[in-house]
């Protein structure tokens, strides 16, 4: 809906640079990390779970290596969840593994039916709602849904 949530996914994977400041993954500045090496550190999965990828501003030799085997932070961008053959809960399964793993998992969706909602409230420790330039946070869903401006949003699904 034009909120940034995929540019700001793109700026923690290294594939957008901010226009200010630097961003930061595991204490290190994502776009000092060699490009093949970035998704270690973070990793956006974009709707149909490619892989974003980035631009190259500078040989790779040059910049410092991620120091990680295995991505820290996974960024899932409007994921597409199959309510066929068990694919909701193969993914609900990767989510909690990731979570037991001590994996950062960011999962941004627009919610168009009950079941999205579901998810949500199955998988999420804690809850943002991004509009307008603005970000509202909450700890439970039931916290989100009751501020009006997620509310207007969600509509029927809020309740």
């Amino acid at each position: 809906n034009g909120a940034g949530k995929t540019t700001r996914f793109e700026m923690i994977t290294g594939s957008n640079r901010p226009t200010a400041g630097r961003v930061l993954g595991a204490g290190r500045d994502i776009h000092r990390v060699r490009y093949a090496e970035r998704d270690r550190l973070a990793i956006h999965y974009h709707q149909s779970y490619q892989v974003r990828r980035f631009r190259r501003f500078l040989p790779s030799f040059l910049l410092e290596r991620a120091d990680s085997a295995y991505p820290l932070v996974h960024l899932f961008d409007e994921p597409q969840f199959n309510t066929q053959d068990g694919y909701i809960g193969f993914m609900l399964d990767f989510f909690r593994r990731l979570r037991t793993e001590g994996r950062l998992v960011f999962v941004c969706l627009h919610p168009t039916a009950r079941y999205h909602i579901e998810i949500m409230r199955e998988i999420c420790e804690r809850f943002l709602f991004v509009s307008g330039g603005g970000v509202s946070e909450a700890t439970d869903f039931g916290a989100l849904a009751a501020q009006p401006a997620v509310r207007a949003y969600l509509g029927a699904l809020a309740e």
